[in-house]
């Protein structure tokens, strides 16, 4: 019976895809930036020579360039080359890799904490500043009549300089009068006017603070009924009931990243009453492995010529995959279960994959072993033959993996 990832299962998952992604990624730019700087320094090189060059230094330089291309097409079919080796040794080491890690998964770490972001108008907390009142005007001044100076009609003068003195104070201070008789309403104004933006202030601050405090109760909420649903399986797996045990396996097994390109997948059901951990595995069919034996340039049509492997060789490769892939799965589950609550696994490694002579999609049982768990655990995966140690737990597996043979399943569970 098949069954998705739970979501404890899914989010390890997830994380650990992520981790390899943003590995790749940076393996992928750190290489393309080297290679951007190499083309641009040899650039900068060649330009700088070829201004310099005469007619004989530029047919040595047309040389040196041509020696350079043939270079630099080496340089990609060794890298290709490594790339290609390094895959192999990736898919080879497929059961190696999970040894030097706990397959245990600790559930108490997958417990969810809130984190409520800081809240986002800060603007608001703080109340608006009282604006400066406004001052009262000051009394006006009675200024001196300027000096006659004149000898003829001084006196008439003196008296005009003096009234005219007298109806600029008589203007300055009815100004004065009059601005003073303004001045509470115009503070009253003012003080309405703070007081209505500081209003205004305090139920923007209100509106925001209510949406903020609903965001913050709904992560809550989130993260309580995740808690929750983690005390469940936690209590579960206390009492091994079938859908904690499951969903355990899950999780360890999403733990479980493959190569990238390399899609394994894992369904697994548990019965109680025998202990027994029922499961399925399914690997990418022959045709997603690689086959290129090596590369090499060809001088002649200035192109990268591809070799493929041996037909032996991809034969011995894909079974090779099945096997390690059979005895990770099996060491994976039995290593994490620490408390011992499923006794034995029937295992089925199977592809998915499209008939060939068909054309339609296919399942194909490549492997299948029933064991025990002492008798698993008694072996040390670390010096094994992967095929030796199948057939001493008298597995079933596929005489021609490749070629898509399915297995009988004859003397094992089914699976």
């Amino acid at each position: 019976m098949a069954r998705r990832r739970g979501f404890f299962a899914e989010l390890q998952h997830q994380a650990r895809l992520a981790e390899q992604r943003q590995r790749t990624a940076q393996r992928q730019h750190d290489a393309a930036v080297r290679r951007a700087e190499q083309a641009q320094r040899a650039a900068e090189r060649a330009r700088l020579a070829a201004e310099r060059a005469s007619e004989a230094d530029r047919r040595r330089l047309e040389r040196e360039a041509a020696a350079a291309h043939v270079a630099a097409m080496q340089a990609e079919v060794d890298q290709l080359n490594h790339d290609i080796a390094d895959r192999y040794e990736t898919i080879d080491g497929l059961l190696a890799a999970t040894l030097e890690v706990d397959d245990y998964v600790d559930l108490e770490l997958l417990r969810a904490r809130v984190e409520h972001p800081p809240f986002h108008r800060q603007d608001l907390l703080n109340p608006i500043p009282e604006p400066l009142p406004i001052p009262d005007p000051p009394l006006p001044v009675r200024q001196e009549p300027e000096a006659v100076k004149a000898v003829f009609g001084r006196k008439q003068k003196e008296a005009a300089a003096a009234a005219a003195v007298e109806e600029q104070y008589a203007r300055d201070y009815w100004e004065w009068h009059a601005a003073n008789e303004t001045l509470p309403a115009r503070r009253a104004a003012q003080s309405e006017q703070h007081a209505a933006a500081e209003d205004a202030r305090l139920a923007e601050l209100a509106k925001e603070q209510a949406l903020y405090q609903a965001e913050c109760e709904r992560r809550e909420r989130e993260v309580r009924v995740q808690n929750e649903e983690l005390d469940g399986l936690i209590t579960g797996l206390a009492y091994g009931t079938p859908e904690a045990v499951q969903e355990y396996v899950s999780i360890v097994l999403a733990n479980s990243v493959y190569p990238e390109g390399f899609n394994v997948s894992h369904t697994a059901t548990f019965e109680p009453s025998t202990a027994e951990l029922t499961m399925n595995v399914v690997v990418p069919g022959p045709d997603e492995i690689p086959t290129t034996k090596n590369y090499r340039y060809v001088k002649a049509s200035d192109e990268i010529a591809e070799a493929q492997l041996p037909q032996k060789d991809i034969k011995d490769r894909y079974a090779g995959i099945v096997n390690n892939v059979a005895l990770r799965s099996l060491h994976e589950v039995f290593e994490a279960d620490r408390r011992g609550i499923i006794r034995s696994i029937a295992l089925e490694v199977a592809t998915d994959t499209i008939n060939p002579a068909t054309g339609r999609p296919i399942h194909v049982p490549l492997a299948a072993v029933s064991v025990d768990r002492d008798t698993f655990l008694d072996l040390d995966l670390s010096a094994v033959v992967p095929a030796a140690t199948l057939a001493h737990l008298g597995a079933v597996v596929s005489k021609n993996p490749v070629g898509l043979s399915p297995v009988s399943g004859a003397g094992v569970r089914q699976v």
